[in-house]
């Protein structure tokens, strides 16, 4: 065992060597490291863009290669996806009680942005990316803080021209000076304060999940009719409830509309890109982030199979809503405004053609 240490030992140093010729000369161990073996662990970017390597990558290129490799985290417009972080927005938001710090509002350097991204993404796949699309990815990010225009191209020439907004908002660490006095003082044991109020709920602060205990829209019904009838209904009863709920007042089948213009189902199959890093469709689509979409015009809101939808999804079908081309394009331009509190996090489609679009190609989409 001791000879296997030493050796051990003898490797450890022979390496902690490599990089001090003056020591490895002295003690007879090890050599100096050679100007490549340097230069392979040598991969930081410096604040002035010293360390970046050849290649470009323009904004609209970098909306792609973020559609298909950061989009299922950080959102479409790098708005976040669930608890994944936000990189964009936040603007003035710094001086607040609960801030939003994205690489526009917060990072002071655009090196910083480059670096994270060449080094550690995309999650679970780091260094999986060409240095064309790191330049595109984060032009794109730069984009959607509105800092540079959609035909800016990020390069080892251009990058000095980006001027992160909080580049002056670091200061020096004198947290040893002015907070460290203020914690080592004798703590107070007794009548610390007057009066305890509660200021915030953690549900507000939206730091607890959805209510997984109730059972949705049977026990809803069922609570409904026992508490007009005085009698529990049945369960064959209450599930034919909620199917009468769920599909709205009696209404003929909406009409077969005729085939849609294959320009702008052409034209919304482009559009759906952006939806799907969370929602498949096909033959073998299967639920992801959001459900799948496969037959959803016509469809009862929050009733695809094997989904778990949040209780305001669920509680507008239950009320009626069916998507209907009308309440499509109304939900996919503002849908967190349409349904509040819903799991969605996608911003909307601000454009009407992409709504029509994309509307047009989901029609196409059978069950």
């Amino acid at each position: 065992m001791s000879k296997f240490r030493d050796r051990v030992i003898g490797t450890l140093l022979g390496s902690c060597l490599l990089a001090t010729p003056a020591l490895a000369e002295k003690i007879g161990l090890g050599r100096a490291a050679l100007p490549e073996e340097l230069a392979a662990w040598d991969h930081d970017v410096r604040p002035d863009g010293l360390g970046l390597p050849e290649g470009s990558g323009d904004v609209l290129t970098g909306e792609e290669v973020f559609s298909e490799q950061c989009a299922v985290c950080h959102g479409e417009f790098a708005e976040g996806v669930d608890n994944w972080p936000k990189l964009a927005g936040g603007m003035d938001t710094l001086d607040r009680d609960d801030p939003l710090k994205t690489v526009g509002s917060y990072w002071p350097y655009l090196s910083t942005t480059w670096d994270y991204v060449h080094r550690s993404m995309p999650f679970g796949n780091a260094q999986s990316l060409s240095n064309d699309e790191v330049y595109a990815i984060v032009a794109y990010i730069l984009y959607s803080n509105d800092l540079v225009d959609d035909d800016f191209v990020l390069s080892k020439e251009t990058f000095a021209e980006v001027e992160m907004p909080n580049a002056g908002g670091f200061i020096l660490d004198d947290r040893d000076t002015t907070e460290l006095p203020a914690f080592i003082r004798e703590p107070c044991m007794e009548a610390c304060k007057e009066t305890v109020e509660i200021t915030a709920h953690a549900t507000v602060l939206d730091v607890t999940p959805n209510d997984t205990t109730d059972d949705g829209p049977v026990a809803e019904v069922a609570e409904a009719v026992a508490d007009a009838t005085g009698d529990e209904p049945a369960p064959e009863v209450a599930q034919a409830e909620v199917a009468e709920a769920a599909a709205g007042p009696a209404a003929e089948a909406p009409a077969q509309t005729a085939a849609a213009d294959p320009e702008l189902v052409a034209a919304g199959e482009k559009v759906f890109k952006k939806c799907a890093a969370c929602h498949k469709v096909g033959a073998d689509a299967k639920n992801a982030v959001g459900p799948v979409l496969n037959g959803i015009v016509g469809r009862p809101a929050g009733t695809v199979e094997g989904f778990k939808y949040s209780k305001p999804m669920l509680d507008a079908g239950a009320g009626g809503l069916v998507w209907t081309h009308e309440e499509l394009t109304a939900y996919l331009a503002d849908p967190k405004g349409y349904i509040p509190k819903n799991k969605m996090s996608f911003v909307g489609l601000k454009k009407d053609s992409d709504l029509q679009a994309v509307i047009a190609y989901l029609s196409t989409l059978s069950q």
